[in-house]
């Protein structure tokens, strides 16, 4: 029996020494022990039987090599020998990965991590049915390396019911998408970011600095009447994996979010997709772009008429806000790029804005919105009535088309 002072100097072995190193000195020891000395070996030290008996046989041969010759180099491996890297074996793993938990994975967008709801296990069977055949072990660290972490459950509620088709909604965005997309078509997400206070104001994290000098910040967090707030509208690219924010200084209303777009139009989107005659946007069921909101509609019929652009959009239903691309691929990077940085001007702002980008490839162009949009006005049945819309069959109020108008009708 192995003691477990013979346990220590086996592992203090084992944690120097290279693979052919572990085999011969395994292999030698069980010689000394004797019968039943591999299995021993192999409890003690984790080595299989097989790979400390080809260390004793090796170790055998070394032995009988006469003293006036020399021990031939051996390689630590086998020509060949050795685990391939799972991703030479398949480039594409980890893109079918993330095509497997688009759509699947839940939780606060705010925070860069996203969670997925998929096991280890399901994922290893959907891959072998795509031909690439691997073990959950390896997904495992797959995932890890690309921002996915298990997380368990947490109590949390969006207010709103959704309803029974909050499920079908995600899937019709989702294939409506995926059309846009491999037509060559442009698919935004849109929204608004939480509006943040513009001075010398806390913001949420922290940064190096030398020790004991925190940066020193207001101890209130009343607006300042000459700065007052920044309202930070977002147009994230899904195929392009870009962002544009145009920084609003008045009222969050729909004519500021359609002018974001617009401003992303003209910036980049006319140049990126010169010939297109349609456009795909995702957006949340309330607030400036919301379903409801007439003054939305009317905002985008004039894009529409400006563009020549038929405009489709889609609205995740109530209390899903937060699976809306933007939020995760765009806005969770705006805040970890300023965490701990007091927004002190909205130079800055703009600035630590255009300056985030992620390993994937994001790049984002931020302006600075400075027209005064008016709360509170109101559109007419009429004005409804003349708009170039067209419901979609599934969930008309959700899913419909804003068609230019001609000169005629405009």
């Amino acid at each position: 029996m192995i003691g477990n002072n013979e346990k220590k100097f086996i592992n203090t072995m084992m944690s120097v020494l290279d693979e052919r190193g572990k085999r011969l000195f395994l292999g030698s020891y069980s010689e000394c022990l004797g019968r039943g000395g591999v299995s021993e070996l192999s409890k003690a030290s984790g080595m299989s039987r097989t790979t400390i008996t080809e260390g004793r046989k090796e170790a055998q041969e070394i032995k009988e090599v006469p003293a006036t010759g020399r021990v031939k180099q051996q390689r630590v491996r086998s020509p060949g020998a050795g685990r391939k890297s799972i991703e030479k074996k398949y480039p594409n793993i980890r893109e079918e990965l993330l095509k497997l938990l688009d759509g699947n994975t839940i939780g606060n967008p705010e925070n860069p991590l996203c969670w997925t709801t998929k096991s280890l296990r399901n994922l290893e069977e959907a891959l072998a049915k795509k031909g690439i055949e691997t073990n959950y072990v390896t997904i495992g660290g797959l995932l890890e390396d690309m921002g996915f972490s298990l997380q368990q459950n947490r109590k949390y509620t969006e207010a709103g019911d959704a309803g029974p088709d909050r499920d079908a909604q995600f899937r019709f965005i989702n294939d409506h998408a995926k059309e846009f997309l491999d037509s060559g078509l442009p698919v935004i997400s849109v929204d608004t970011k939480k509006k943040e206070l513009v001075g010398n104001y806390k913001n949420g994290g922290s940064e190096y600095r030398p020790e004991k000098e925190p940066i020193k910040v207001n101890d209130h967090d009343f607006p300042d009447p000459e700065l007052g707030k920044a309202a930070p509208y977002g147009v994230y690219d899904i195929g392009r994996n870009e962002g544009f924010v145009n920084v609003g200084l008045s009222a969050d209303t729909g004519a500021f979010a359609v002018n974001s777009i617009r401003s992303w139009w003209i910036s980049m989107g006319k140049e990126r997709y010169p010939d297109v005659t349609k456009l795909m946007i995702t957006a949340d069921g309330g607030g400036s772009n919301g379903r409801r909101n007439s003054l939305w509609k009317v905002s985008l019929q004039e894009l529409a008429n400006e563009t020549g652009l038929s405009i489709f959009v889609s609205h995740f239903p109530p209390g899903t806000s937060k699976w809306n691309k933007i939020e995760h691929r765009l806005f969770s990077q705006i805040s970890k790029n300023w965490r701990g940085r007091p927004l002190e001007t909205i130079q800055i702002i703009v600035n630590l804005i255009a300056s985030t980008t992620t390993k994937e490839g994001l790049t984002v162009q931020c302006t600075v919105d400075g027209n005064v949009y008016e709360r509170g006005i109101k559109i007419s049945d009429e004005e409804l009535k003349s708009l170039n819309l067209f419901p979609n069959e599934w969930h008309g109020e959700w899913n419909y088309t804003i068609a230019p108008k001609c000169a005629s009708e405009a």
